[in-house]
């Protein structure tokens, strides 16, 4: 009688496995949310405008907002894209997803002159785009801005 000598570890332990293997796909996914996570902030409107700051408590902002820039050179954009002000009203229209009850925000920098800011928003205004929402940056006001001028009644 002849025994049969084997390896011990014959019986199929290195044979081919059927399971998923799903540790490299967790190691893909956990890389595009740290991309996703990293490009998402970058994909808002980043023009330069050195914007006032305002104490008012922030409002929600909607998930596609329309910007409405004017910048220091009084260049006026919607978002990223300098139009000329008489085809402000055109450029919004010609916009498929901008519908005229929707909110506008209106960026402008510090140096923009009063009077060009009330003539952005009298061209909206005409163009029938009623809501506008001015952006300022949160804070607690200017610190080295001069204090008001009393008003001719003597008042602060």
């Amino acid at each position: 009688m002849a025994l049969a000598v084997g390896n011990p570890h014959d019986d199929d332990e290195y044979g081919e496995v059927h399971d998923i293997n799903v540790t490299p796909f967790i190691d893909v996914m956990l890389v595009l949310l740290i991309i996703f996570m990293i490009a998402a902030p970058l994909s808002t409107v980043d023009l330069p405008v050195d914007l006032p700051t305002s104490t008012a408590t922030p409002q929600k902002r909607p998930d596609k907002p329309t910007y409405v820039t004017i910048k220091a050179d009084l260049v006026v954009a919607i978002g990223e894209t300098a139009v000329k002000r008489l085809d402000l009203v055109h450029a919004l229209d010609a916009m498929g997803e901008v519908d005229k009850g929707r909110r506008i925000f209106l960026r402008a920098d510090r140096g923009v002159p009063y009077g060009e800011l009330m003539d952005v928003l009298e061209r909206l205004r005409a163009g029938g785009y009623s809501k506008i929402a001015l952006v300022a940056l949160e804070g607690v006001g200017d610190a080295g801005a001069p204090p008001l001028a009393p008003d001719r009644a003597g008042n602060n």
